[in-house]
C-alpha cells in the first residue's frame, strides 16, 4: 500500500475511497451533533440560552483548529486515528452524564455540610467556596467542549494522510474530496439533529451519536487493523463502549432525572425534552395544602406554582375581560398549560381560540394528540389543576407559531372580544417576535373596537426597562390607551401585564365603572384590580428613554437579558 511507480487497482483504491469518505461523513455528522448537544446542554445548564449556544459553537470551533494543528505530533495516523475514535464516542457518550454529576455535587455540598455540622433544617451552608464551586461547574460544558473539539480537529489531518498513505502519488484532489464528505456529513447530522435528535432524552441521543462513532472505528478497525499498534486492545476498547453504550441508552436518562433533581428545590416527577423546550414537573409537601404542589419549570425557569398561579391567572385574565365589552370570542396566545383558558371558561363565552407551539406540552395538560401520549398520572394530576379545560366543547386549540397563524386568523377576518397572551418571558431571540409591535399591530387587528387585550410584560421590578419596554411597543402598534398593572406572585415576586384598548376608555376606566364582579373570585375585586394600576412615584420617569421593540430589532430580548444578568451578580455579591 505504499507508494509505488505502479498504478493501483482502480477497485482497490475505490472500495478504500468508500470507507473513507463514508467514516469521514459520519464522522462529520457527529461531530457537528456533539457541538449541538453540549450547546443545547449549556443552555439549559447556563439558563441564557442564546449565549451559551453562540459561545459554544465558537469554543468548539476554536478547539478543532487547534486539533487540526496538533493532529501533526502524531506519526502514525492510522494508530492514532483509530484510538481517537474511541476517545471521542466514549468522551460524547459520557461529557453531559459527567457535568450533571459534578454540577450535582456541587449543589449538594452545602446540604451535605449542613448536616454534618447539624444546622437546623432552614439553615444552609452558601458561602463563597460553595458558589464559587457552583460557578465553576457550571462552566464545565465549555471544558469539555473544548477537549473534544481538539479531537475531533484532528480527524481531518489523519484521514488525509490514511488517504495519501493508501493512493501515494496518485492520489488527487485530497482535499476537495475529505472536506467533501465532512461538509455532507455535517449537514446530514445537522438534519438528523433537527428532525429526530432534538425531541429525545439528552443522554440517548448522546448514545446514539457515540454508537455511530463506534461503529466507524469499528469499520476502520477491520479494513487497517494490519497498520494499528495494539489493535486488539483497540478492539476490547470498542466492545467495552458498546456495553457501555447499552447502559446509557437504557438507564442514562434515569441517571440524568436523578441528578437534575439536585437542581430543582423539589422532587421532579416529570422530565421531558420537547422539540422546542424542556419541561420539568417538580412536587412537594406542605402541612398548609391538602395536595402536593406542583411546579412547572421550562427550560429551568419557573413558570408556574400550584400553591400561587391562580393569582398569576386571575390577574392575567379578569382585567382583560372586565375591560370588554363582551366576551363570545376570546383569542389566548400561548397559555399552553390551559390555566389562563380555565379562568375564561368561567365567563359566559361562545368560544375560546389558544395557540400554542408546543403540542407535547398541551398533550400533557390534556389536548389528546395521537403523536404524543404522557404519562396518564401526571396529565390527571395537571388536568386537575386546569379543569379539564382543553377537552371543553368551547375551546379551539391550534397547535402553531402564534406568529404565523394571527396572520391565518386575519386571513380568514376573525375577530375577538378579547385578547390573552400568555407567552414565556423574552428570554429568547425566537420570542421577541411575539413582543414586536409587527405582531401587536396584527393583534390589534383582530380585536373588536370594544375588547381589550392583556399581555404577560414580566417583572417590573427585576426588568423594569423590559417591563416599559412592551407598554411603549404596544402604544407603538396603535392602541389609544396603554396602561400597566402589577401584583406580589409568592413565587415570583413582583409581576406585571400590559393591558391595551383600542378606543373609547381606558382599561382602568371600564373596570372603575363595574358595579358588581360578573364573575366571582377567590382573588380578584374591584378594589384590588383597581390598586394594582398604581406604581411609585417616578417610576415611569425613564419612559422616554425606552426603545420600541422592532421587528428583527431584539431590543427586548437585551433589556431583559441585561436585567437578569445585573439580578444574577447582585445575587452573587
Amino acid at each position: 500500500m505504499s507508494s509505488t511507480t505502479q498504478s493501483p487497482s482502480k477497485s482497490r483504491l475505490l472500495g478504500h475511497d468508500i470507507l473513507l469518505i463514508t467514516v469521514m461523513a459520519v464522522l462529520a455528522g457527529c461531530g457537528l451533533i456533539y457541538e449541538y448537544l453540549l450547546s443545547h446542554y449549556a443552555g439549559r445548564v447556563l439558563g441564557s440560552v442564546e449565549s451559551a449556544i453562540y459561545a459554544m459553537i465558537g469554543t468548539m470551533i476554536v478547539a478543532m483548529g487547534l486539533g487540526a494543528f496538533l493532529a501533526r505530533w502524531f506519526k502514525d495516523a492510522f494508530t492514532a486515528f483509530a484510538w481517537l475514535e474511541s476517545i471521542i464516542a466514549l468522551i460524547g457518550m459520557g461529557c453531559i452524564l459527567a457535568i450533571a454529576s459534578v454540577i450535582a455535587v456541587s449543589y449538594s455540598l452545602p446540604h451535605l455540610f449542613s448536616s454534618i455540622f447539624n444546622l437546623p433544617p432552614d439553615v444552609v451552608l452558601n458561602g463563597y467556596v460553595f458558589q464559587k464551586l457552583q460557578e465553576w461547574s457550571r462552566f464545565l460544558p465549555y471544558v469539555f467542549g473544548l477537549v473534544l473539539g481538539l479531537f475531533i480537529g484532528m480527524e481531518i489531518p489523519l484521514i488525509a494522510r490514511i488517504r495519501q498513505h493508501v493512493y501515494g502519488r496518485f492520489l488527487e484532489n485530497n482535499a476537495g474530496t475529505i472536506y467533501g464528505a465532512d461538509y455532507i456529513g455535517a449537514g446530514i447530522g445537522a438534519a438528523i439533529w433537527v428532525s429526530i435528535m432534538l425531541a429525545m432524552p439528552i443522554m440517548q441521543a448522546a448514545a446514539w451519536t457515540a454508537l455511530f462513532n463506534i461503529i466507524a472505528g469499528l469499520a476502520f478497525l477491520w479494513r487497517y487493523h494490519a497498520h494499528v499498534r495494539f489493535a486488539k486492545a483497540l478492539l476490547v476498547c470498542h466492545i467495552l463502549l458498546l456495553v457501555l453504550f447499552g447502559f446509557i441508552l437504557v438507564l442514562g436518562s434515569s441517571w440524568m432525572n436523578s441528578l437534575s433533581n439536585v437542581l430543582y428545590k423539589d422532587k421532579v416527577i416529570y422530565s421531558q425534552a420537547t422539540k422546542y423546550q424542556h419541561v420539568v414537573l417538580t412536587e412537594r409537601l406542605s402541612k398548609n395544602q391538602p395536595q402536593p404542589i406542583t411546579d412547572l419549570y421550562l427550560n429551568g425557569r419557573l413558570q408556574f406554582s400550584s400553591v400561587d398561579e391562580q393569582i398569576y391567572h386571575s390577574m392575567l385574565v379578569y382585567p382583560a375581560m372586565l375591560a370588554s365589552n363582551r366576551h363570545d370570542k376570546v383569542l389566548i396566545i400561548g397559555g399552553g398549560d390551559g390555566l389562563a383558558l380555565r379562568d375564561v371558561l368561567k365567563w359566559s363565552v361562545n368560544e375560546v381560540t389558544l395557540i400554542d407551539l408546543d403540542g407535547q406540552l398541551l398533550n400533557l395538560f390534556g389536548h389528546e394528540d395521537d403523536k404524543f401520549t404522557p404519562p396518564k398520572a401526571i396529565t390527571q394530576r395537571l388536568i386537575n389543576l386546569n379543569n379539564d379545560s382543553m377537552k371543553d366543547p368551547k375551546a379551539n386549540i391550534i397547535v402553531g407559531d402564534a406568529f404565523l397563524e394571527v396572520e391565518k386568523l386575519l386571513d380568514q377576518n376573525k375577530q375577538f372580544d378579547t385578547v390573552i397572551i400568555d407567552l414565556p418571558d423574552p428570554n429568547h431571540p425566537d420570542l421577541n417576535k411575539l413582543y414586536s409591535d409587527y405582531f401587536y399591530n396584527h393583534v390589534r387587528q383582530l380585536l373588536a373596537p370594544d375588547g381589550a387585550m392583556a399581555v404577560q410584560s414580566t417583572s417590573p421590578y427585576h426588568a423594569k426597562k423590559a417591563f416599559l419596554s412592551i407598554a411603549k411597543t404596544v402604544k407603538a402598534a396603535g392602541f389609544d390607551h396603554v396602561e400597566q398593572y402589577q401584583q406580589n406572585i409568592p413565587s415570583f415576586g413582583q409581576w406585571g401585564w400590559t393591558i391595551a384598548t383600542k378606543m373609547g376608555q381606558p382599561a382602568s376606566a371600564r373596570i372603575n365603572n363595574i358595579g358588581e364582579m360578573p364573575v366571582s373570585s377567590r382573588w380578584i375585586s374591584k378594589k384590588y384590580l383597581l390598586a394594582s394600576f398604581v406604581f411609585p412615584n417616578q417610576y415611569f420617569e425613564q419612559i422616554n428613554d425606552i426603545e420600541v421593540n422592532r421587528l428583527g430589532s431584539g431590543q427586548l430580548y437585551d433589556y431583559y437579558r441585561s436585567a437578569w444578568q445585573i439580578e444574577s451578580e447582585l445575587y452573587k455579591n
